[in-house]
This record gives C-alpha cells, structure tokens and sequence, in this order.
C-alpha cells in the first residue's frame, strides 16, 4: 500500500516557540516530526509516499529529501494554493492509482499501529477507515460515534463538555479506498471531516471506525508540543531518538527482559479498572500488594498501573514466549471488557 503524507500546515499556534518553521518540521528527540512518521510507514511495511506540499515546500523537500536516507521512495505535489485535506490526496490521484491508500499526517506524533488498521479495512471492504485513539479530555478534536460493530455513525466537531458523546477521537488517519477517492472533487478545496466524510454517510457508505492502542498526541499548541517531547523521552511514545537524547527505551527493555511479554494496555480510569480486575480475580490465588501477581508453574502474570499515564502495564513471564504472549494479549482482552 502506498501513503499520503499531508506536510502542507505552517502550524500557526506554534509559531511562539518555532518560528516561521514548517510545522512538519518542528523537531522531536532530534528528527523532524514528519521524518518520525515517515520511519512509522516504514516499519508497517510502506515505503512509497507522496507528499502533499504548501507551505514552505522548499523546506520540507529539503530536509525530507527522495526518502532513500530512509530506504523509502518520496515523491511530491505542491498546492499553489490551500485546497484542504481531501483536496491535497485527491492532487495525489496520479500517484496513488486505482488502489486503497494509507493517509497520515506529518505534524502529529504516534506510534499506533497502521497494520492493524489496513487489515481492519481489507476485511470489511470499507469505504474509508479512520484511526480512532480514546482521551479523557477531548474537547479540542473531531470526535467519531461508532456502533457495537464499529461503523461511524455521527461526527462531533471539537465539543464543549455538554457536548461530548465519546472519548474516540478523529486522529486524521485514514485508509481510503478508490470510490471514496472518486467522490472527491478535482482542483477545489474539500476536506474530510466537513464534506467527504458527510457525502458518504448520506450515500449510505461504510465508514469504519478502528480504535487503536498505542500513542497519539496531535502537536497543535506550544503545550502538547511539550507533553509531546516529554512523553518521547520517558518512553510513552516510541520513536527512535536522535544523537545525544537518552529515553526510557534501556530501562523499557530492562523489564521486558526481566518479565518476559510485556505489553501497554491504555485506559480511561487505571485505578477503576485495577479494581475491576481485582475484583475478577479474588477467587484466584493472587497477590495484590504490587499491582496483581498471579503465579503457576508455568507462568507468572503481572498487572500493575502505569505511573506516568492513564495505562495499565501487563506483564507475562513463562518458558514458553507463546504461551506468554497468548496470555498476555488474553489479559488485555479480558481488561477491555471490564472497562467496557
């Protein structure tokens, strides 16, 4: 599958702290923010990209380059003016083809996992699949209402809290596929979320909502730019690190290496859902002075709070790496369900 990077912002409400900078530009741990998606492509197995260019293009074609640095292939198209987000992928249509196409912004910062969502979409032939990743606080994005089998049905632009109806947000990832690329007009200005994605709700289009583990922070505001750096360096958001910053990647792996499959399980309410857990658990022989430890001889399982996020870590040691995995993801499953 091929890719639509959209690099064309100035990011406005940054400009306090970055200048005249493009905002795909803006550094992260050493790297351009667009150069950390562009490695997130790249490890979902997408190394043929077109960017969608405006502001600054010089700029950005500079600092990107062809993408071999990165063994990828870029190419470019420029707006000689601003036509919006579904008007920059249609001015992409030669380069994408009668094929579905992966679209993702360049001045977001998010490890989520695109193979998952591209694998959602080939299976329910959606129209368009949007990544959807939850926040207790998220009044400043598009929000998307999904039904029990996860197909859009409503959008709530940026809401007041009196009009917040889901805690899944819009993070402006999208799998398209070639007839919801054909309702988009040529050469005029059209975006997703006010027109195209409107279009197909009344068309009677499946549009897919796919919520997404991981970690997703749009970097708008001189604030989450730093939630954004913080979060990177501790460990939060995986991305590769540039030449002279140390993250929590060393100690990460400590305790992968010392608890066997580890995996991150973000949540609404941790304590909540620890209690939840524990409740489930009482009748099984676990401790619960650290987080809850279940053991057997076959196994050890570990479910404690993260400190720093709103996550619950789930960890499984066990001679079998399998084994482990299977009862690590089985845990996730069932914590999930609780929170559900």
């Amino acid at each position: 599958m091929k890719a639509i990077l959209l690099a064309g912002g100035q990011g406005k409400r940054l400009k306090a702290v970055t200048g005249d900078l493009p905002k795909p530009l803006v550094p992260l741990l050493g790297s351009p923010l667009a150069e950390h998606i562009l490695r997130l492509l790249k490890k979902h197995g997408i190394t043929e990209v077109c960017a969608a260019l405006h502001y600054r293009a010089k700029e950005v074609m500079a600092s990107l380059g062809d993408g071999s640095r990165l063994g990828m292939r870029i190419a470019y198209r420029i707006e000689d003016r601003e036509l919006g987000t579904a008007g920059a992928v249609k001015n992409c249509a030669d380069f994408i083809g009668d094929e579905d196409v992966l679209v993702i912004s360049g001045d977001a910062a998010c490890d989520l996992d695109l193979t998952e969502l591209i694998r959602r979409h080939r299976a329910k032939g959606a129209a368009v699949t949007l990544a959807l990743h939850r926040d207790a606080s998220p009044l400043r994005f598009g929000l998307a209402v999904t039904d029990s089998e996860g197909a859009v049905r409503a959008f709530v632009e940026k809401p007041d809290w009196n009009r917040v109806v889901t805690d899944l947000v819009n993070t402006g990832i999208y799998v398209l596929s070639p007839r919801a690329m054909a309702a988009i007009p040529e050469g005029q200005a059209y975006d997703f979320g006010k027109d195209l994605f409107p279009l197909l709700l009344k068309k009677g289009e499946l549009l897919l909502g796919v919520p997404l583990d991981g970690y997703w922070c749009d970097v708008g505001t001189p604030l989450s730019y730093y939630r954004c750096c913080v979060d990177a360096l501790e460990g939060r958001l995986k991305v590769e690190a540039g030449e002279g910053f140390e993250t929590a990647a060393e100690e990460t792996a400590t305790v992968e290496k010392n608890e066997g499959f580890v995996l991150d399980f973000p949540c609404r309410d941790r304590a909540a859902l620890m209690g939840r857990l524990s409740q489930w658990m009482l009748e099984l022989p676990a401790e619960y002075e650290d987080g809850i430890r279940l053991k057997d001889a076959r196994f050890a399982l570990h479910i404690c709070p993260e400190a720093d996020n709103s996550a619950l870590r789930i960890a499984v040691n066990a001679e079998d790496a399998e084994f482990a995995k299977r009862l690590a993801f089985s845990a996730r499953d069932l914590a999930r369900a609780l929170e559900e």
